[in-house]
């Protein structure tokens, strides 16, 4: 499965600047009007990315908060320096499991090493995690592959939707919900993706731009139509990311997600989620443990876009004072998720153990 491209150019969300102290990544609160390129150059740099949806999407939050820690170290590679690093990017983002993954991986990594060698191991370390992820979401296209071709046959085509971003943008590379869609796509198959908008942060913008960067069909729809198309059978699957998914198959992700799986199931439409190891919290009993991020009101009552000069512009839709509740995602029970899809195959969400024996025991 070949990577994503922007213009025509093989990119990755985020990279190291070659003989620099730095990465780039893409600033997604700019996309879709604008492609505008972000250097981050240390660990205030990272966390601002991180807390500020500069950079968003677990699977690329965790790469970046590895850069971070590597970011971090160039100032000062100490006991207490890593420590600070660790604990800084760790509360940027509380849902996203992929943060504290990686952190207390590049933790475990250089801890013990003598301080000398800890900022060239952190490079390293965070670049294989980079590209661990790019591996893994391209098997997790050919697993997902696997589970949409049939559906595909049915028909002669395929029709897929989507709640919020979780193609490569949410990743280095190739994505998780879309890495399979891709993969049918570079198969040959027919395909049309209905993206939801995504309310309040419109990350469904983003999945446009990139099908469009990659020549995918598609149409966005606003979030409350998605039943009424589910009930028409004009979806073959639908298809979602994660933020973490608990031990027990329940799956946090973006808000939206659960009334998708119930509009899913009730139109016997298969719903699959695709994520990484990652993304797997076999430490988190169930969903009810997950904490579920409150972000500020004036997401809701702000509306964000480009004016009729193209320029970036703000509306406000609703008075400073007007309360409003943003919590940033919800949990879609187990029973309502028909597989997970991850790097090593597919199982039911309740059935991860037989995928990961090594991680709970079985």
């Amino acid at each position: 499965m070949a990577g994503m491209k922007v213009n025509g150019t093989s990119t990755r969300a985020i990279w190291r600047v070659a003989g620099q102290p730095a990465v780039d990544i893409i600033d997604q609160t700019a996309l879709p009007h604008a492609y505008r390129i972000l250097r981050l150059a240390s660990l205030e740099d990272t966390a601002h990315a991180i807390r500020s949806m500069q950079v968003r999407g677990a699977p690329l939050i965790g790469a970046t908060a590895a850069y971070g820690v590597a970011l971090a170290l160039l100032r000062d590679a100490g006991d207490a320096a890593l420590a600070k690093a660790v604990a800084t990017l760790g509360a940027t983002r509380p849902t996203a499991v992929n943060l504290h993954w990686a952190l207390a991986r590049m933790q475990a990594h250089l801890a013990p090493l003598p301080a000398s060698e800890r900022g060239a191991a952190a490079w390293r370390e965070a670049e294989a995690i980079a590209d661990e992820d790019v591996a893994q979401n391209r098997a997790i296209g050919e697993h997902g592959l696997a589970l949409l071709r049939p559906l595909a046959e049915k028909r002669g085509r395929l029709d897929v939707m989507t709640h919020c971003n979780a193609g490569w943008l949410a990743t280095v590379d190739h994505g998780t919900a879309l890495a399979p869609v891709y993969a049918a796509v570079d198969a040959g198959i027919e395909v049309r993706v209905w993206v939801s908008e995504t309310r309040p942060r419109n990350q469904g913008l983003l999945t446009a731009w990139e099908l469009q960067q990659h020549g995918v069909p598609h149409t966005l729809i606003a979030d409350n139509a998605a039943g009424l198309l589910l009930a028409r059978g004009e979806v073959d699957a639908v298809i979602v990311g994660a933020d973490r998914i608990s031990a027990n198959g329940d799956v946090a992700n973006k808000v939206g997600t659960y009334l998708k799986a119930l509009a899913a199931k009730e139109a016997g439409v298969p719903f699959y989620v695709a994520a990484p190891r990652s993304t797997l919290d076999f430490a988190c009993p169930n969903g009810e443990a997950i904490p579920i991020e409150e972000r500020e009101g004036d997401e809701l009552r702000v509306v964000h876009g480009a004016g009729s000069d193209g320029r970036p512009a703000a509306l406000r839709q609703l008075p400073a004072a007007e309360a409003v509740a943003n919590p940033a995602f919800d949990v879609t029970p187990a029973r309502f998720v028909s597989e997970v899809i991850t790097e090593r195959g597919s199982a039911a969400a309740h059935a991860l153990a037989t995928l990961y024996p090594e991680e709970c025991g079985a």
